[in-house]
């Protein structure tokens, strides 16, 4: 499994209505509002097997009202 968080930026006014529709799509675990550059947080679990890009580019960045995306790839988790 592995974990990617892709921090997203929203059309003026539209956060709310993506992180609603963001949490419909498979492999998006949670959605946070965020404040800075980027409006929303999306915590997401990929079988090893899924392209990252792919992933980002096809069900993330074509959701309605998604301006741009930036995708952090995380490698070891602490605890």
């Amino acid at each position: 499994m592995q974990t990617i968080f892709v921090m997203v930026k929203c059309e003026l006014g539209k956060a709310y209505d993506v992180a609603e529709e963001a949490l419909s799509v498979e492999h998006v675990s949670e959605v946070y509002s965020t404040s800075g550059q980027y409006d929303l947080l999306m915590k997401c679990y990929l079988d090893e097997k899924i392209d990252i890009g792919h992933f980002v580019t096809s069900q993330i960045q074509t959701l309605p009202d998604v301006k741009d995306t930036f995708t952090i790839i995380t490698f070891k988790a602490f605890s």
